[in-house]
């Protein structure tokens, strides 16, 4: 298995692109998840699966997602078996799940990758609408999906505009990183909001990984 080094704001992200065969499965997954993906690769031994993640910083404009997704299934779908669509509905209003039903695809349940991460029912549950999340991948690209994008870097005064009804940044975390951590503490101190910690794992995104693969 080869695997491709990029870095984490990379648009693209192979592992290995072989060709067709029997029980071959493509993951088209958001950017965001990569890391996650192919480390639950690593750890479950998948060699069937590959995976082709789509820029991360599409979630900045979720109207995109669901053309982006059906481009890359028209690109690869020739050469899998199965294709999954490693996306929750990420703000694209029920669109990416109406095309994946079109197209023939499964996809992950849920709004976005904050519930799954969390558990899907543990996370409507909790309707902590006063809440800002991060992940792994938000706690080290804080700056480029959030800060610059917001224009927070060139105009602070907006702070309160953006962040004013938030109370709590909930760091949403992947891994035991002590490094990561203190990172997402920080961004929660930039932003002006206390700070909780929520060790996740890989959540549901693992086992429904584990049930494609299974299949």
């Amino acid at each position: 298995m080869t695997t491709a080094h990029l870095p984490d704001d990379s648009t693209l992200t192979t592992d290995g692109m072989r060709p067709s065969g029997k029980g071959r499965v493509l993951l088209i997954a958001c950017g965001a998840l990569a890391r996650e993906i192919l480390a639950l690769k690593r750890l479950n031994g998948w060699d069937h699966i590959d995976l082709t993640c789509l820029p991360a910083i599409l979630h900045n404009a979720p109207d995109r997602i669901t053309d982006a997704v059906r481009g890359a299934v028209a690109s690869h779908g020739t050469r899998y078996d199965r294709i999954a669509v490693v996306y929750a509905d990420c703000g694209t209003g029920g669109h990416l799940q109406t095309a994946c039903a079109e197209l023939g695809v499964e996809m992950m349940a849920g709004p976005h990758c904050y519930a799954f991460f969390d558990g899907l029912d543990q996370f409507a549950s909790r309707d902590e609408i006063t809440a800002f999340y991060l992940t792994d991948f938000l706690a080290r690209q804080f700056d480029a999906f959030v800060w610059k994008p917001l224009g927070l870097d060139r105009h602070p005064e907006l702070l309160p505009m953006y962040f004013g009804h938030y109370e709590t940044l909930v760091y949403l975390a992947q891994t035991d990183d002590p490094a990561l951590t203190a990172r997402a503490e920080s961004c929660a101190d930039r932003l002006g909001l206390a700070f909780e910690r929520r060790f996740t794992g890989y959540g549901e995104l693992a086992s429904t990984l584990e049930r494609w693969a299974a299949a």
